[in-house]
C-alpha cells in the first residue's frame, strides 16, 4: 500500500469513527442495565414486598422459615445501596402463607411502621384473619398485634393494600369473606358458603385504633389482589369485580371530598370467567396523574394492559396492550413525575418465564422495554413487585430453584 492510499484509508477510518461515535454513545446512554442487590434472607424465603416513603426510603418485607412449623415476618431497609440487617416483625406456627396473598408494610409520616400478615383462625384452609402490628422505634420493638376486621367470622380475610396518609394514619382495603358464611356455617367453621366475597376498607391510627370501617363493594372476585393509591384529589382503590354473569373486570372507587364514589369499570374488557384468576390490578399515582395496570383473559386473548388518567382517576385513556404475546400477568406499576409509567409483568418464554418491564409515555408510546430476570412460571415464584426511589427503579421477587430465595435488583433511570 503506497503512502497516498494509506493516508486516504486513515482519513476514511477517522471519518467513519467520528460519525459513528455519537450514535454509539447515544445507544449506550439509552440502554438500562439491571444491577442486583444481595438480600440478607434465609433460604426458603418467599413473598417479598416493597414500600417507599415520601422521602424515598425503601423498605422490603418478606416471610422466611424459622423451622418446619414456624414462619417469621422480617423487614429490611435499603441504606447506601445495601439491605440492612433484617429485623423481626412477628412469627407464628399457625400462619396462612400463600403465593398470592402476602404481607405488606407501610411507614407513616412520623416513622411509625405498620405491618400486616395472615393467621389461621381454624384448621380450614381459607379461614384466616388479617393481623396488624405497629412499631414506633424503627422496628426494634412491636406493639401487641390486633385483627384489622371485627366481624369475628371464621372466613377468608386478606389481599390487603396499605397506604400511608398525610395525617399519619394508614388506609387499608382488603377482601372480606364474612358474607360467604351464614350464621350456622360461621359457628360450625364450615368452608366457603352462601354469599359473595366483599371489598372492605378502614383506617388505622398510630395507636392501633381502627376507624371509618366500611363495606366498599358487596360482591367482588374472590382472590385477586387489591391495590390503592393517594392522588392529589384523594384515595383511589382498584380491584377485580364480579358481576352476576361472572364478568370479572377491573373496577375502581374514588374518595372525593371525603365520600366514596360508586364502583366503576376502568375498562369494559368483558372477561367472563367462572372462577377467580388470582391476578389483581396495580395502581400508582403522582399528583393528578394515575396509571392502572392489569391482566385480562377476555375473548380468549390474554393481555397485560395499562391505562392513564389525568384527573385523579375520574376518567381513563383507552388501555394500551403492552405484553409480548404470552403474558402470565402478575403486574405492578410506577408513575413518574412526567406522568409516564413503568409497568412490570411476567411473560412466558421458551425457557419458562421472564420478569419484564416497559416504560410507557402518558400518550401510550412504549419508550423502553427491559428484561429484568428469568424466572419460574409456577405459582411458587409469586408476584414480582416494583417501587421507585430517587432515580432508581427497584424490583423484588421470589427465585425458585431447588429451594426458594429472594432477589432484588434495580434499573438506574435517566436523570
Amino acid at each position: 500500500m503506497n503512502l497516498k492510499t494509506t493516508l486516504l484509508s486513515c482519513a476514511l477510518l477517522c471519518l467513519f469513527t467520528a460519525c459513528g461515535a455519537p450514535a454509539q454513545e447515544k445507544q449506550r446512554k439509552n440502554q438500562l442495565f439491571v444491577q442486583e442487590i444481595p438480600v440478607p434472607a434465609r433460604e426458603g424465603s418467599v413473598v417479598p414486598n416493597l414500600f417507599v416513603t415520601e422521602d424515598e426510603q425503601l423498605y422490603m418485607s418478606w416471610i422466611e422459615p424459622e423451622n418446619d412449623s414456624t414462619h417469621v415476618l422480617r423487614f429490611s431497609k435499603l441504606e447506601n445501596g445495601r439491605w440492612t440487617t433484617p429485623k423481626t416483625i412477628a412469627q407464628g406456627s399457625n400462619w396462612f402463607v400463600n403465593w398470592a396473598d402476602f404481607p405488606s408494610l407501610a411507614v407513616g409520616t412520623d416513622g411509625t411502621i405498620t405491618a400486616h400478615w395472615l393467621v389461621k383462625r381454624t384448621s380450614e384452609t381459607y379461614d384466616y384473619d388479617v393481623y396488624v402490628s405497629q412499631s414506633s422505634d424503627q422496628g426494634n420493638t412491636w406493639k401487641q398485634p390486633f385483627i384489622l376486621h371485627t366481624d369475628g367470622v371464621a372466613a377468608e380475610h386478606g389481599f390487603v393494600a396499605l397506604v400511608a396518609l398525610p395525617d399519619n394514619s394508614i388506609f387499608a382495603t382488603w377482601l372480606d369473606g364474612r358474607n360467604t358464611k351464614n350464621e350456622a356455617q360461621a359457628e360450625s367453621h364450615e368452608a366457603h358458603g352462601m354469599g359473595p366475597m366483599s371489598l372492605r376498607a378502614a383506617k388505622m391510627d398510630t395507636e392501633g385504633k381502627v376507624y371509618d370501617a366500611m363495606e366498599m363493594d358487596e360482591k367482588v372476585c374472590d382472590c385477586c389482589q387489591t391495590d390503592a393509591a393517594l392522588t392529589s384529589g384523594g384515595l383511589v382503590v382498584v380491584y377485580r369485580n364480579r358481576s352476576d354473569n361472572e364478568t370479572r373486570d377491573i373496577y375502581l372507587m374514588r374518595e372525593v371530598n371525603g365520600q366514596w364514589t360508586d364502583p366503576a369499570p376502568v375498562h369494559d374488557d368483558g372477561w367472563e370467567i367462572a372462577g377467580c384468576p388470582v391476578n389483581g390490578p396495580a395502581i400508582d399515582a403522582y399528583d393528578q396523574n394515575v396509571a392502572i395496570a392489569w391482566f385480562t383473559g377476555a375473548h380468549e386473548q390474554p393481555k397485560v394492559q395499562v391505562a392513564f388518567s389525568k384527573d385523579a382517576g375520574a376518567s381513563f385513556s383507552p388501555p394500551l396492550h403492552i405484553d409480548h404475546g404470552d403474558p402470565l400477568g402478575r403486574v405492578d406499576v410506577v408513575v413518574l413525575e412526567d406522568a409516564s409509567a413503568w409497568v412490570s409483568w411476567m411473560e412466558g418464554t421458551t425457557e419458562g418465564a421472564a420478569i419484564m418491564a416497559v416504560h410507557v409515555s402518558e400518550e401510550g408510546t412504549k419508550l423502553t422495554t427491559q428484561t429484568i430476570a428469568s424466572t419460574n412460571p409456577s405459582r411458587a415464584s409469586g408476584f414480582p413487585v416494583m417501587e421507585r426511589a430517587g432515580n432508581h427503579l427497584y424490583f423484588a421477587w421470589t427465585q425458585v430453584d431447588s429451594v426458594s430465595s429472594l432477589r432484588t435488583a434495580y434499573l438506574l433511570l435517566e436523570e
